[in-house]
C-alpha cells in the first residue's frame, strides 16, 4: 500500500458519493451510493495497512470535477476513473479484494450503459437554487444555500476526522464513539448533497487542512467539536423557523435532534479520555 493509492481511493470514494447525489433515478443513486460506502471501507483497511507499516498518509486530493451532463456521461466517467486506478494495485490479498470490487461495479455499469431508458440529463449543477417544489423568496433560499454548503463541508470533515482518529486509538470505547459519528454524518451528508443536487448548486467539498485531523490535543479537539455542533443545532434552529414549509422545517428539527445526540456521543467520548 502506498500514500499515493490512499489518495486516489480517498478521490475515487468522492467521485462515485457525489454521482450518487448528482443522478436523479433513485434506483440508480442507491446503487451508486452503495458501491460508495464499499470504497469508503476499501479507504479504511488501506489507512490501517498504511498505519501498520507506519507510512503517512493525509487528505490531500487532486481537484476534483465532478460535473457531467448525463447518467450515461457520470456511467462512463466512473469506469474510466476505476481503471486509472488499477495501475497502482499489487498482488496483495486486499488488492486483490478491491480489484474485484471494483470489476463488479464496472460490469454494472456497462449494464446500466447497455439500456436507453437509463439515461437522463443532469441538473445538479444548473444553479437555479429552486429545491423541488417550495416556495421560498430569496432570503429563505440564500438562508438555505449557505446552511447546505456549510453543513455538508462539516459533516465531510467530520467523517474524515473521525475516519483518522479511529484508526489511531486504541481504546475500545472511543473507537465505537468515532463510528458512531462516522455514520451519522455519512447520513446527514447523503441528505445534504441530495438536497444541494435538487437546488443545481452540488460541489466537492474543500480540502481538509491536516492540522484538524492530526490534532494530538484530542480533548480540546472535542470541545471545540461540542461548540461547533451547538452552533450547527442553533443553524437549525434558526432555518427550521425561517423556512415557511412545514416538511422542510421538520426535516430540520429532526437534524437539530440528531446533532443534540452528537454532543453526548462526544461528552462519552471526553469521559474516556
Amino acid at each position: 500500500m502506498s500514500s499515493k493509492l490512499f489518495q486516489l481511493k480517498h478521490e475515487l470514494w468522492l467521485k462515485m458519493l457525489f454521482a450518487s447525489f448528482a443522478i436523479n433515478d433513485e434506483r440508480i443513486k442507491d446503487i451508486l451510493y452503495d458501491y460508495s460506502h464499499i470504497l469508503f471501507r476499501h479507504l479504511k483497511w488501506i489507512s490501517n495497512d498504511l498505519k501498520d507499516k507506519d507510512i503517512n498518509y493525509d487528505y490531500s486530493k487532486s481537484s476534483i470535477d465532478i460535473q457531467q451532463d448525463t447518467n450515461f456521461a457520470y456511467f462512463k466517467y466512473l469506469t474510466d476513473e476505476i481503471n486509472e486506478i488499477k495501475k497502482e494495485y499489487n498482488d496483495s490479498v486486499l488488492c486483490n479484494r478491491m480489484q474485484t470490487d471494483e470489476e463488479f461495479f464496472i460490469k454494472k455499469l456497462q449494464i446500466l450503459l447497455s439500456d436507453e431508458s437509463n439515461d437522463a440529463r443532469i441538473t445538479a449543477f444548473n444553479k437555479e437554487r429552486v429545491y423541488e417544489n417550495k416556495e421560498m423568496d430569496k432570503s429563505q433560499t440564500d438562508a438555505l444555500t449557505y446552511f447546505l454548503f456549510e453543513e455538508s463541508y462539516k459533516e465531510y470533515e467530520l467523517i474524515m476526522v473521525y475516519f483518522y482518529m479511529q484508526n489511531y486509538t486504541d481504546n475500545l470505547t472511543l473507537y465505537n464513539v468515532y463510528q458512531d459519528l462516522i455514520d451519522e454524518s455519512h447520513f446527514h451528508l447523503k441528505c445534504f448533497g441530495n438536497m444541494l443536487s435538487k437546488m443545481g448548486i452540488l460541489s466537492i467539498p474543500r480540502m481538509i487542512h491536516p492540522d484538524i485531523y492530526t490534532a494530538t490535543d484530542i480533548k480540546r479537539f472535542l470541545l471545540d467539536g461540542i461548540k461547533e455542533e451547538e452552533g450547527a443545532k442553533e443553524e437549525c434552529r434558526k432555518l427550521a423557523a425561517a423556512v415557511k414549509d412545514e416538511e422542510l422545517s421538520k426535516f430540520f428539527d429532526f437534524i437539530n435532534f440528531q446533532e443534540s445526540y452528537h454532543i453526548e456521543l462526544m461528552y462519552k467520548a471526553l469521559e474516556r479520555l
